[in-house]
């Protein structure tokens, strides 16, 4: 296991990490996702505290388009059948090791590039191998703010939280668009 202090990137599964694994289909070519809004904070405030934040996943949706853009998260990576040879590719073309990347997960695609990273974290509701390969169980359930959770714990653990706070509590940050 990596020390938090050593992490520069967190990469996170979408269905199942930042939804509850539901997938609403609306006719034939449109599908619904539901995104909790303290997923979309807890990636401003990795970004505050200079983490990149990255999204893999196997499936396709305009909608997490849509959401990455709004929170300004510049990786995005849809329609991945392979999560631990596109890890690897995130890692080189941002020159990181796998040392430094935080993956979140839920589920038995997501096994591979949890293994192969400095911290592996995963909600509450995922499968039980994911949890038993995870570092960090988190107490949140997918959907639920499982996102916002491991940042907190992140920057809490790297001395970056308080400081976030004083700001919020002084009126200092924008809270633009999450």
């Amino acid at each position: 296991m990596s020390s938090p202090s050593a992490i520069k990137l967190i990469v996170s599964d979408v269905d199942g990490v930042w939804t509850d694994g539901k997938i609403i289909y609306v006719g034939d070519q449109r599908e619904i996702k539901e995104f909790n809004v303290r997923d979309g904070l807890g990636v401003k405030l990795a970004q505050k505290a200079g983490i990149t934040v990255a999204l893999l996943t196997s499936r396709r949706s305009p909608a997490l388009q849509r959401r990455a853009q709004e929170l300004g998260i510049v990786e995005l990576h849809q329609g991945s059948a392979n999560k631990l040879a596109e890890l690897h590719r995130l890692a080189k073309k941002l020159g990181l090791s796998l040392d430094e990347i935080l993956y979140a997960g839920d589920d038995l695609p997501d096994l591979a590039p949890m293994l192969a990273s400095g911290i592996a974290a995963a909600p509450s509701d995922a499968s039980p191998e994911v949890l038993a390969a995870a570092t960090w169980k988190l107490a949140s359930r997918g959907g639920e703010g499982a996102f916002r959770e491991l940042v907190e714990r992140l920057l809490r653990e790297r001395g970056q939280w308080e400081p976030l706070v004083k700001d919020f509590a002084s009126g200092k940050p924008d809270g633009h668009s999450i």
